[in-house]
């Protein structure tokens, strides 16, 4: 397979719409809300300039991962809080005014859930303390049907402290269509379920085993989908899987972060798929990156970016020119830019401040990237 560049100037994101709005996208930002937060925050961004603007915010409790559905309509957020009050939402979102409103609550059923993932179809809850995974069915209209399934994690890794007990930190559909992986903690595991139909899981399955002690928390995928990347919180390293239909083949561990800290974070791939970024916390807070070897997905570490304080959670904008990382414990999102020759990063010293910031997600999540950072947009066409 090649990938041919079909160079095109796209005069417009979609029909009709002038050249500025392609650069201006919609942020929404989790955050653990206290008594001097709201909870959810929604802002214009720029993503030529870097340049953030408020839009509105909603009182949500501690909803420390978000997610939005394909189409914009709707936020899903997760509150991080015991069994009790734990619980997901349905909100919804104009994309124009980036005006928020609480449609719908269901409880998790787990306790502290920490990552939220849809199809469209279904919509999954990690729920760190429960130890498990909640499956939500959703309406046509976007809205939360009543838990439907939920899978227990397990308990027998190395460290008597930190894996005595199951947690599930991520689950992320598979971007083929052939199920979805969820990061089992305390098993030092990814555990794969198939899409039995569009409204159920099947069983659980191991996939894969890591290094024992690992504590695998976040999963990013190549933009082939031919790899799988995790990031574990205990060791510090990043695994990286060759992925065949459901099959997974380890083929690296490299570290993040050789201090020890015991802090790895979150992990995602470039849209042009050249590098990968991983962010560390506890000690020597910062963003690792690494070089992506086109055909063997093989990683290289070429940089550090030192951050603010325990950055929880980044992301990319979907032109690939800038990364923002939820610093949580400096009540800031940070606004690095990219370079993207070197897939270095640059503070521009525009910050965001949101009290404990936890998790920074972009609305369109699909533009093509600017490939060659002249502000032109291009189609990639993929031939065989």
């Amino acid at each position: 397979m090649k990938l041919r560049n079909i160079f095109l100037i796209i005069l417009s994101f979609c029909m009709g719409l002038p050249l500025n709005a392609q650069n201006n996208i919609k942020l929404v930002v989790g955050s653990y809300a206290n008594e001097t937060g709201k909870g959810i925050y929604s802002f214009d961004f720029n993503q030529s300039t870097g340049k953030a603007t408020p839009l509105d915010t909603l009182e949500v409790s501690n909803p420390s991962f978000l997610t939005l559905s394909s189409d914009g309509a709707m936020i899903y957020a997760v509150s991080e809080n015991s069994e009790d009050a734990a619980s997901v939402h349905a909100i919804t979102f104009d994309q124009a005014t980036g005006r928020m409103k609480l449609r719908q609550s269901m409880p998790t059923n787990g306790a502290d859930p920490c990552y939220v993932e849809t199809n469209g179809n279904l919509l999954l809850t990690a729920n760190y303390s429960g130890g498990s995974m909640s499956v939500f069915p959703l309406n046509i209209d976007g809205s939360l049907e009543p838990m439907s399934q939920q899978f227990k994690g397990h308990a027998n890794g190395s460290d008597a402290q930190r894996q005595n007990t199951p947690h599930i930190h991520c689950t992320r559909f598979l971007p083929d269509g052939n199920g979805v992986l969820a990061t089992d903690f305390s098993a030092d595991q990814l555990l794969r379920f198939e899409l039995t139909d569009m409204k159920a899981l099947g069983d659980q399955k191991v996939t894969a085993q890591l290094t024992k002690g690992s504590g695998p928390r976040h999963i990013a995928f190549s933009t082939d989908s031919r790899f799988v990347y995790v990031m574990s919180e205990l060791s510090g390293a990043v695994t990286v899987y060759q992925y065949n239909f459901g099959k997974m083949k380890k083929i690296q561990e490299i570290l993040s972060n050789e201090v020890g800290a015991r802090g790895g974070a979150d992990i995602h791939v470039s849209p042009d798929g050249r590098f990968l970024y991983t962010s560390n916390r506890l000690k020597n807070d910062g963003i690792t990156i690494f070089k992506i070897a086109n055909r063997t997905g093989l990683l290289t570490k070429v940089g550090y970016q030192h951050t603010g304080i325990h950055p929880r959670h980044f992301n990319i904008t979907p032109n690939g020119r800038f990364l923002l990382c939820a610093c949580r414990d400096s009540n800031v999102i940070q606004v690095f830019r990219i370079n993207s020759a070197t897939g270095l990063l640059t503070d521009t010293h525009q910050d965001i401040s949101v009290d404990k910031a936890s998790c920074v997600q972009f609305y369109p999540i699909v533009m093509q990237p600017d490939l060659n950072g002249d502000g032109v947009f291009r189609v990639i066409e993929v031939t065989k």
